[in-house]
């Protein structure tokens, strides 16, 4: 790391903390040239893993995309949506592994959707869960209410 004030190129770290519910990590670091000391902050990177076997970063936005075309049509407000981004983004950084399969934040956003708008979550679930027949959105509701059911 480049010291910011005589950029010498090495410096030791002497504190590491979590931060922003651990998603960065702040460092504290001293020059070892003018022995100055400044703070680093390293964002903690969640990769995404594809069925595909390829990987690439967890994107919000790309949450956002994809329920908003689930929401296309309702009163849904773009602040949920991000609210909604945000949970699965906890829900998934709450597992403690650095990679996570795309499978897990699909899960991820079903709950929250369901909460937020049950038409959106019906169309979710449909395309995440292959839906092949009007059976299938039969037997979801009929999860769905006994859900409700149980929580009342």
């Amino acid at each position: 790391m480049h010291c910011p004030f005589c950029h010498h190129e090495h410096s030791k770290v002497i504190d590491s903390r979590v931060i922003d519910s651990g998603t960065a990590i702040r460092r504290r670091r001293e020059c070892g040239a003018c022995n100055r000391r400044f703070t680093t902050i390293e964002k903690a990177q969640l990769l995404v893993m594809k069925r595909n076997g390829l990987t690439e970063p967890f994107s919000r936005e790309k949450v956002i995309v994809g329920v908003r075309r689930a929401c296309q049509g309702r009163d849904v407000s773009d602040d949920a949506l991000k609210k909604l981004a945000q949970q699965v983004e906890e829900k998934v950084r709450a597992i403690g592994h650095s990679q996570v399969h795309a499978n897990d934040i699909g899960l991820a956003i079903l709950e929250p959707l369901r909460e937020l708008d049950e038409v959106a979550y019906l169309r979710f679930a449909s395309v995440y869960k292959s839906f092949e027949s009007a059976e299938d959105f039969e037997s979801e509701i009929r999860l769905m209410n006994r859900r409700d059911r149980s929580v009342t």
